[in-house]
């Protein structure tokens, strides 16, 4: 997995694959793009300064986490 920041345009790229990217979905300011085989390869974080900020601000104010579910 790699990190990459463009700060002129404010997006956050999240690599998680080096594979040949197919298709993008769309979810709010978070662009999904998967291989051929539907697997995740790249995550584009669109205004990432500010969608960071508000997960991070949610995460303070959140103090009971039992209506979280754990994943294992």
């Amino acid at each position: 997995m790699e990190f990459k920041y463009i700060k002129e345009a404010d997006i956050l790229i999240i690599i998680l694959a080096n594979e040949k990217i197919e298709y993008a979905e769309q979810a709010g300011p978070i662009n999904i793009h998967f291989s051929i085989n539907k697997k995740p390869v790249l995550i584009e974080i669109l205004n990432a300064t500010d969608f960071l900020s508000k997960a991070l601000n949610f995460t303070k104010k959140t103090e009971d986490y039992k209506h979280f579910k754990i994943l294992k």
